[in-house]
């Protein structure tokens, strides 16, 4: 089915209504707030994980963005097929479907740990990532359906704040409870049964934390399925087996996706690499298990942004605000590139902040009037955060290949620039 023409403007702050109404659902808004606040934080603790990894199974950085790999991978095998799961069994059912596998992912790194075999740890979270995808295919156009579509950009970036909120909270909670112990033995020093036992001891906080993270998802799986039939007026499209991949054709949906992909790529890299680039001599030059915190302040600036930003993108144009954050992207990165010490670090760290806006406003801009056909998009959407895989293991290899953490970063200071030739775009008429 083609779409209706787009007779609104993204240079306008406030867009024509379409004529698809809103759903109808009263307070279940606070319910999607928590599916964004439960899946942020998942992600979010990769990049705790990856230093406990790289230093348990002496791993390269290539070999340690196999974790985010795998974990994004996830977003092109289950887009499209957590979208066709998700028009079938509603938004609600949905969610609690991605919530189970969630936990399954979770449960997953108790025989991980006990194994202390990497290829294991990846496995595990492949499927906790399974059940991300199909829960952010249900959350992302669910909220942009929650209420009028002129404010449907403002809308999506407040409830993504909430998913900074959980990238923020999370990896605080992880750096104590998985990088606690990292500065007193390393792996490089053992060898035979004494390095397999240490990776089984260590790795047992592993599984303890995610433990408590399958226990939280339980919680909020159990109050979405009490509130199931909560949602009143949902409609979906029926599609084909590679349902919305006909919306590429859409010059501002087709870029848009592109720019998904390399935001995504760009923001998973630098966070995958901040506590080993804060530990480099020439930066902080501290140890990971001193400065694994900090990594809630790359993560808390988007969640202070998005919350700055869901006022501001009410006033002025989002294509414009968008093109202006990732130039601020690229300024930072340039700036810690080339200098060291707390400079270098800290401005780093801030280019959080500027990542803020910048997923909730380009899937608006790109999906703007879906309709019924939300469901769609928002899939191929997801499957275009598969950006989080390739970007960063690229990344890694670059890293490896220049022996530099600060020449690598070159490569997501592109992707930003990129991203602002689409907010340019994108002050044009959809």
């Amino acid at each position: 089915m083609a779409l209706a023409p787009d007779i609104a403007s993204s240079t306008d702050p406030t867009p024509i209504d379409t004529d698809t109404p809103p759903v109808e659902a009263p307070g279940l808004q606070y319910f999607v707030f928590g599916l964004f606040f439960i899946f942020g934080g998942i992600t979010s603790l990769n990049d705790v994980i990856i230093p406990k990894l790289k230093e348990l199974f002496t791993l390269n950085y290539t070999q340690a963005m196999l974790v985010q790999f795998c974990f994004f991978t996830a977003y092109l095998l289950i887009g499209i097929p957590g979208a066709k799961l998700v028009k079938r069994l509603g938004y609600m059912r949905g969610a609690v479907a991605g919530l189970v596998t969630m936990m399954v992912g979770c449960l997953m790194f108790i025989p991980a740990s006990q194994t202390a075999t990497y290829w294991v740890f990846l496995l595990a979270l492949f499927v906790l990532a399974s059940g991300v995808v199909i829960v952010q295919v249900v959350a992302n156009p669910l909220i942009s359906l929650l209420g009028p579509q002129k404010t449907a950009h403002s809308r999506l970036t407040f409830a993504q704040a909430f998913n900074s909120l959980g990238t923020t909270i999370f990896p605080l909670v992880g750096s104590v409870v998985i990088l606690g112990s990292l500065a007193t033995i390393t792996a490089d020093q053992l060898s035979g049964a004494e390095l397999q036992a240490y990776r089984q001891a260590e790795s047992e906080a592993i599984w303890q934390g995610y433990l408590g993270v399958a226990v939280l998802i339980g919680l909020v799986a159990l109050a979405v399925w009490m509130f199931r039939n909560r949602l009143q007026g949902e409609k979906h499209e029926a599609s084909s087996g590679l349902a919305g991949l006909d919306l590429l054709k859409r010059k501002r949906f087709g870029f848009g996706a592109l720019c998904i992909f390399l935001y995504v790529g760009a923001e998973v890299s630098i966070g995958s690499i901040i506590i080993n680039y804060l530990a480099l001599e020439r930066v902080l030059g501290q140890p990971e298990s001193v400065i694994g915190w900090m990594i809630g302040l790359y993560w808390g600036g988007a969640m202070v942004g998005r919350f700055i930003g869901s006022a501001v993108l009410r006033m002025f144009s989002p294509g414009k605000i968008l093109a202006f954050n990732a130039a601020g992207a690229i300024l930072l990165i340039v700036i810690s590139a080339l200098t060291s010490g707390t400079l270098a670090g800290y401005t780093l760290l801030a280019v959080g902040l500027m990542n803020s806006i910048m997923f909730p406003t380009i899937f608006s801009l790109a999906c703007e009037k879906l309709g019924p056909r939300a469901a769609d998009g928002s899939g191929i959407i997801n499957v275009a955060i598969f950006g989080g895989a390739v970007v960063p293991l690229a990344f890694g290899a670059l890293a490896d290949l220049s022996g530099s953490l600060a020449f690598a970063l070159i490569l997501p200071a592109i992707c930003y620039a990129i991203i602002a030739s689409f907010g340019l775009f994108a002050r044009r008429p959809a």
